[in-house]
């Protein structure tokens, strides 16, 4: 028998067994901590006011790096993060939400390139990930899969957390394996996304250590935060209560003045003039001023929270004696976020689909930010402010968009003393750095699929030798069109204008040893220069597949695959489909809802269809014996009632038409009008990524009239949902939301 290394005779007795050698990885244990939205100055250890005592700890005893880089977004760094390999490449050149039908713009990540949990887990390690995969293809966001592009798809052998850009920290659409579950405790009772994923990460090393002692693992913990919206418990928000009210200003220069002091940054850095929509301080008034403080106060209480939790964590593999012999590398995905917008907000989903965001409703809710009926973003100020002394946010080519902290933590071989790191890497070297270390060599085929080559180097070099000459010279970089590429000390950068012309972007020119903030082109010097970078950039973009480069916005919204375009749905009561393409996209269009049921008891309740959640979406609920429809735009709520619902009833259901002044809701009652009222518009585009549930909603409640979970008690067969032709010119608004989603 093939690979049997006894003998097998006619009885046990003239038999030899023989058992396989036990298969024990030798390396370490590795556990990736990936924040998201943070910017190169939000950390303390990197110059922030904030206080992450935590994260400043792994830092003191570990290395920072100050020449990190990563993509302008979430889903092209990730994709990177756990390959090895440029995004484009993989398949991730922008969104996870998007498939263009061109093979680098899928949206997913080609079986060519196996993930590092794929490769760890054959050489031995347990794979385990808590928190923001945001790798899976909107399609495939289902109970019934597919499950291929899930984590547990890509290597991991237990998962928990969820699968978009962004969700709320106390109410998340959670997903354990490929089950989706709701959050273990309800919001009065405490319950916060961030200790969630930290005390699943420790319960899966826990079985991990008690099962399987002699083998290292592998643990990716990624964090929602600090993406929008911003949430933290009120004592950590409060304890920053005054902390910033001198401003962005003058916050930027007192990080920067730490960064300076600290080697962050060298001596001579310059701090990077106000973006364009961001005001001077002094010239804001009084109330936006206060406001403004306060958004940032919650902020800082979000990170410091967050840091906590990362404590929690180091405490517990120090307290299981596995801290010594564990890597540990932490870092964000991009810059900070400007998508707050210059005045930020209290429902990011009124900036989502352009509806009025006045002052005095974002004043009213100032002692509910940070909490859980709000869904607040601070404005772009603060969004600088965290890239100090950098310019722009994520999304740009520029630093502000693509430098990053990064942390190095592994006592057993960097002892117990920090230091910086100033050569240049990037994300794609950190799947190299890990094999590296673990003694893993990347497979050339994974389960028959020949492998591409990495495109990373390892940075171990780095880690015992602080003036090691750095092992890369190249990196491109695009976004939306968005272009650059570092070389040898230089960077070429070239901001674009959709719907221009690519031919007519004007590159500039920084040398970054001397100018990390970007503040001084030097194109018109040397123009040869300028010239030459151009040239790499493109033919970096041929080798690792950027083309076609697309700065489409709306038009990319609707570039996905017709067979996804669905507009009739039969759902059963207790489905629930999870994005804008498995499950019917309401905004934007005319559409009716029917709901078959086995007639009413009088106490029957609870919700029929519920699409959205708490900051925007629509439900339709029975309630005292009466059908109801809340029409949610972003907390301005229209609520159609019925008369009193007779129980031999057997279908109830909705209608959105559109009118000349703007649109009308009717609910119905066996094919009988039972209500009515004037809508102020059809749902606007721009409602992002959203779930349909059916005969219930959970965990964030869409109407403020129940609290979740709401499920419907009585006999509910099915629902039918028929939708309209969609107007085309919503895909802006779409586009806007999936970026500040990501």
């Amino acid at each position: 028998m093939s690979g049997f290394g006894g003998s097998i005779g006619r009885t046990v007795q003239e038999s030899t067994p023989w058992w396989p050698a036990a298969r024990h990885a030798e390396g370490p244990n590795v556990v990736v901590i990936l924040l998201d939205d943070v910017g190169f100055a939000q950390l303390g250890c990197y110059g922030s006011s904030i206080a992450t005592p935590h994260m400043d700890r792994l830092a003191t005893g570990g290395l920072r790096y100050t020449n990190f880089h990563v993509t302008a977004l979430c889903s092209p760094t990730r994709a990177s993060l756990m390959t090895g390999r440029n995004h484009h490449a993989v398949g991730v050149g922008f969104l996870a939400a998007f498939d263009t039908g061109f093979p680098n713009y899928r949206g997913e990540v080609t079986p060519h390139a196996a993930t590092v949990a794929e490769t760890l887990r054959e050489a031995g390690y347990g794979t385990y990930m808590c928190g923001k995969w945001h790798l899976t293809p909107p399609t495939h966001m289902t109970a019934a899969g597919p499950f291929h592009q899930w984590p547990t798809g890509r290597g991991f052998d237990r998962y928990y957390g969820f699968l978009w850009g962004e969700d709320d920290q106390y109410r998340p659409e959670l997903w354990h394996d490929q089950h989706r579950v709701d959050p273990p405790r309800s919001v009065a009772e405490g319950y916060h996304l961030s200790a969630d994923l930290v005390d699943q990460s420790e319960r899966f090393l826990a079985d991990h250590l008690s099962a399987r002692p002699d083998d290292p693992f592998f643990l990716y913990l990624a964090f929602g935060a600090c993406h929008a919206p911003h949430q933290a418990p009120r004592e950590y928000v409060d304890a920053y209560r005054g902390a910033f009210d001198h401003g962005w200003d003058e916050e930027r220069r007192r990080v920067l003045e730490r960064q300076r002091e600290t080697g962050i940054v060298p001596a001579q850095t310059d701090l990077a003039p106000r973006n364009p929509g961001v005001a001077a301080w002094e010239d804001i008034d009084p109330d936006r001023q206060r406001l403004y403080a306060r958004m940032q106060e919650v902020f800082a209480g979000f990170m410091t929270h967050t840091d906590e939790q990362i404590g929690r964590l180091v405490a517990f593999l120090e307290r299981h004696g596995v801290l010594d012999d564990t890597l540990i590398l932490l870092m964000s995905d991009n810059g900070a976020s400007g998508e707050g917008g210059e005045h930020g907000t209290a429902n990011e989903y009124r900036w989502f689909l352009q509806l009025p965001d006045p002052l005095e409703d974002t004043l009213a809710a100032y002692d509910e930010l940070g909490g859980p009926a709000v869904h607040n973003h601070y404005p772009t100020g603060w969004a600088q402010a965290g890239n100090t002394p950098l310019k722009y946010y994520k999304r740009y080519a520029y630093a502000g968009g693509v430098r990053a902290p990064l942390i190095a933590h592994w006592p057993a071989r960097l002892g117990q003393d920090g230091g910086l790191r100033r050569q240049f890497h990037h994300v794609v070297d950190v799947v190299p750095t890990i094999l590296d270390v673990c003694g893993v060599t990347p497979p050339a085929t994974y389960r028959g699929v020949e492998q591409m080559p990495m495109h990373g180097t390892s940075m171990a070099y780095s880690l015992d030798d602080a003036h090691a000459p750095g092992t890369r010279s190249v990196q491109y970089f695009e976004t939306a069109g968005h272009r650059g590429v570092c070389a040898d000390g230089w960077k070429a950068v070239a901001a674009h204008v959709p719907g221009t012309s690519f031919d007519e972007d004007r590159w500039e020119l920084y040398r970054l040893a001397e100018d990390v903030s970007e503040c001084h082109d030097l194109a018109a010097r040397h123009p040869e220069r300028v010239a030459a970078l151009q040239e790499l950039w493109w033919a970096e973009a041929e080798r690792y597949g950027v083309l076609p480069l697309d700065d489409r916005m709306q038009v990319r919204m609707a570039a996905a695959d017709p067979a996804t375009d669905r507009t009739h749905y039969v759902l059963l009561p207790g489905s629930r489909l999870m994005s804008h393409m498995a499950s019917p996209g309401f905004s934007a269009r005319e559409f009716s809802i029917r709901a078959e049921v086995g007639g009413l008891a009088a106490t029957d309740e609870g919700v029929l269809l519920a699409w959205g959640r708490q900051p925007a979406g629509i439900s339709l609920f029975v309630q005292d014996g009466r059908l109801w429809f809340d029409y949610n735009l972003a907390g301005d709520h229209v609520l159609v009632g019925s008369e009193v619902l007779a129980p031999t009833v057997g279908t109830l259901g909705a209608t959105v038409e559109r009118r000349s002044d703007g649109a009308v809701a009717r609910l119905w009652a066996d094919g009988v009008l039972a209500g009515e009222a004037a809508l102020p518009r059809l749902l606007p585009g721009g409602m992002g990524t959203m779930s349909t549930q059916c005969g219930h909603n959970a965990p964030s409640p869409v109407s403020a009239r129940y609290e979740s979970p709401y499920s419907f008690t009585g006999d509910l067969h099915r629902v039918v949902i028929d939708l309209g032709p969609r107007d085309p010119a919503a895909g802006a608004d779409d586009w806007r939301a999936e970026l500040a989603q990501q």
